[in-house]
């Protein structure tokens, strides 16, 4: 690092200040406001007080303002107050964690007022952002020239976060091996919420690091009583506290400087080298003895500095550096099994001032400015500061490719013949296009998309099949591909998607990351996709084969509730094409929407089912074609598109593969004398948003499709047809009063023929007919 060294006695007095700003954070938000509610606000001044040296370490003395930080969840007040520190924290906000407009429970991204480079709420998910992040920027430097030059990207995780197998799908990834910009710093406290974890098994982990090709730094003991361990009885002492379980270790801590030396001792007969151990022990103080035991490798502010500038040097693989810590450390809680949300009482604040140099009735003090720690601070805060991100170079999405569709065709395939022409119809688009899948790429039809771009990945490998005559895809993995393939992890797929989609705000490079699994497998990557959402990351999301329209596959290859999954997640809408001409303008119009201030995510239900792409009747008529356009992207149309529509019977709703049905028993209800209407609807998700704006006081945006699509003056009974869960559409009777039968899939399916699983479902057209004459009273 080109930074100069800092002085350690000075870092260590900012450590007192930060654990006391930090403890006084949530003090302040949980004694210091009225609160009425009976609802608690609760807070984590143990789980911060472990987290203080390390962090202090970090942004007083080691990152630059190139590098992005993940910090763990139940440490955010130490975040703010270090922020403060460093005057990127207005005092205003000190005092409210918790509150509306103040300080987030956890670190946020979009929400905090200060600077926050990840999101970490979700357990496990925040703690890999920032190696996703790590991938994104390699990504960009690989692709775009202009892409600010990026730092270390750091993961600061509790050692209970390494139960979530998220951490081990990232940390198993085979590229990630080549990634030496990462840097994780695991705070291993040996707690969890509810107890002292009774084994760690640090050999363990340290062994499933070094497997997957990590630098493995393990921090136990700091400097002072690694002097002690040198001296006479110093080995036994050290074996002595290493056989120790932790809730042994832990129970010494909290009996007193007193009792320190007799509960070594304690283990009698079975100690080695009791005599030298004994004559040590009686040596020490029993403060000194005492502050010896509690001197971690993570806590020695020194030792981590130098650890942190040491594993810089290795930059052809991830380092990750596991710091023994004390929960609580330096706070009365200390050490306690019960200490995750323990809060401290006012006499405990008091004695935490007096030990911090502090007047607890002026919380808020920074250093003073011509003190050495005033000084620094005010030097750490001009070198992290950083320029603002750029903005984006517009880019231009088409409307429509042009491209006419006369053949049967499905709209996952019709999505994948859409990627293959974007080269060549709309190149500066396509150039911000990278896509995903978790080793489905062929069987989501990315082929021709592959083909024409290649595969990224972190260093070119030789394409041993590139003279093969027969082979169909050409997997030529490089620097400048524009697809990347993560193995069969759905998790590491969507936190990556996430991080792709947030390169605009982050660097002001704009991506359209689109990602295309399974759409039964949607539920798994739900969390982590929607966090990156919650984070800032926009994407497109596709699902596809969707509900029990691959009949063969059975009933482990069907999704049911993916439509509400869809309707129901903020910062996403929801599209379920059924024809070829609709995927497109749908899903262009959604790219548009990714990558750019205030965008959004985008959710595809797709389809295997060819369908004739003839049934839906685009207009030719340009005028009308681009009617046809707008109604699709607002949510549905009629069929035929008559306005007004004449008096109906019935009206028939249909959304994606099942549409051939309802168009069908639409005819054969017209042969039965029974007027039937049909709606295509493109994206439920649209039409319930346009349903929820009327009445609203801000009047919402967006045409009211509604008026087209169920106009007042046309009333009729509803049947609703769905290839998912029926409750999808039952919204659409609120529109009107209508009278409405929903029908779908509740349960699972199973293997058989498509004609078969319909019937099996109840969503067949001879079940749309009885539903329909039922409603009319036929």
């Amino acid at each position: 690092m080109t930074h100069p060294a800092p002085d350690v006695d000075v870092l260590r007095e900012i450590a007192r200040r930060v654990l006391w700003l930090s403890a006084s954070i949530v003090d302040a938000a949980n004694a210091g406001r009225p609160n009425d509610s009976g609802v608690k606000v609760g807070g984590h001044q143990a789980s911060s007080a472990s987290m203080v040296d390390i962090m202090v370490a970090l942004w007083f003395a080691e990152l630059t303002a190139q590098d992005r930080v993940s910090v763990k969840p139940h440490a955010s007040p130490v975040l703010h107050a270090v922020n403060y520190l460093l005057g990127d924290l207005d005092e205003a906000y000190l005092p409210r964690l918790r509150e509306k407009g103040g300080l987030q429970s956890y670190p946020s991204r979009l929400k905090d007022p200060d600077t926050v480079d990840f999101s970490t709420g979700s357990v496990g998910i925040g703690a890999t952002a920032a190696l996703w992040a790590a991938m994104a920027h390699r990504y960009l430097s690989s692709r775009f020239a202009g892409t600010p030059t990026g730092g270390r990207f750091v993961s600061l995780l509790g050692d209970a976060e390494l139960d979530e197998g998220a951490i081990w799908e990232a940390v198993m990834d085979p590229a990630v091996a080549r990634m030496g910009e990462l840097l994780w710093v695991v705070d291993l406290n040996r707690q969890s919420l509810d107890r002292v974890v009774p084994d760690i098994q640090i050999a363990k982990l340290q062994g499933m690091f070094a497997a997957a090709g990590w630098q493995v730094v393990v921090l136990k003991w700091g400097r002072i009583i690694s002097e002690l361990f040198e001296r006479p009885g110093g080995p036994a002492l050290r074996a002595r506290l290493e056989a120790m379980p932790n809730e042994e270790y832990q129970r010494m801590l909290r009996a007193g400087p007193a009792q320190t030396a007799e509960r070594i001792l304690a283990a009698g007969d079975t100690l080695t080298g009791a005599a030298e151990l004994k004559a040590l022990l009686d040596e020490l103080d029993p403060a000194e003895l005492a502050a010896a035991v509690r001197d971690l490798g993570g806590h020695d502010i020194g030792l981590l500095v130098d650890t942190f500038r040491a594993v810089d040097a290795d930059a052809d693989r991830p380092t990750v550096v596991f710091a023994y810590t004390v929960k609580g450390r330096g706070l009365p809680t200390e050490g306690h099994p019960n200490n995750h949300s323990a809060l401290l009482t006012g006499a405990q604040m008091d004695v935490l001032a007096a030990s911090s140099g502090v007047d607890r009735a002026a919380p808020w003090q920074r250093f003073d400015p011509d003190s050495a720690a005033g000084r620094w601070c005010a030097e750490r805060g001009r070198a992290l500061r950083r320029e603002p991100v750029a903005t984006p170079a517009q880019v231009s999405v088409p409307a429509q490719l042009g491209h006419a569709y006369r053949k049967p065709i499905s709209t996952q395939a019709a999505l994948g013949r859409l990627l293959a022409d974007l080269p060549r119809d709309a190149p500066s688009a396509a150039a911000r296009v990278v896509t995903c899948s978790p080793d489905v790429a062929s069987s989501t039809n990315l082929g021709g998309w592959i083909n024409k771009t290649g595969v990224w990945a972190v260093q070119d490998r030789h394409d041993w099949f590139a003279d093969d005559a027969e082979r169909v895809l050409r997997w030529q993995e490089n620097r400048t591909g524009q697809h990347i393939e993560l193995g069969i992890a759905e998790v590491n797929l969507v936190s990556l998607l996430g991080e792709l989609g947030a390169t605009w705000s982050r660097w002001g490079e704009r991506l359209i990351p689109i990602a295309t699994i399974y759409d039964p497998f949607v539920s798994r990557a739900l969390e982590p996709w929607s966090y990156g959402i919650y984070a800032g990351g926009q994407s497109i999301l596709v699902g596809t084969p969707s509900g029990v329209t691959l009949a063969p596959e059975g009933g482990a290859h069907q999704s049911i509730t993916t439509p509400s999954i869809g309707l129901e997640q903020p910062g996403c809408v929801a599209w379920e094409p059924a024809f070829p001409q609709d995927l497109e303008w749908c899903f262009l119009h959604a790219m548009g929407r990714v990558g750019v201030p205030g965008g959004t995510s985008a959710y595809f239900r797709l389809s295997t089912r060819p369908v004739d792409p003839r049934l839906c009747a685009v207009p030719d008529d340009p005028a009308l074609r681009e009617r046809r356009r707008r109604q699709a992207v607002a949510g549905g149309y009629r069929l035929p598109a008559a306005h007004p529509p004449p008096a109906e019977d019935v009206t028939l709703v249909g959304v994606g593969a099942i549409m051939p049905e309802v168009i069908e028993a639409a005819a054969a209800l017209a042969a039965e004398g029974v007027n039937a209407g049909v709606v295509c609807l493109t994206s439920p998700d649209v039409v319930f948003r346009s349903f929820q704006q009327r009445g609203a006081r801000d009047g919402g945006t967006g045409g009211d499709i509604l008026s087209e699509l169920f106009p007042d003056g046309h009333r009729a009974p509803l049947v609703t047809v769905h290839d998912g869960h029926p409750h999808t559409l039952a919204f659409l009777a609120a529109i009107r009063g209508d009278r409405i039968r929903c029908l779908g899939v509740t349960d699972f399916g199973q293997s058989s023929s498509l004609a078969d699983a319909y019937r099996l479902h109840g969503i067949d057209t001879v079940s749309i007919v009885d539903a329909a004459l039922t409603l009319t009273g036929r």
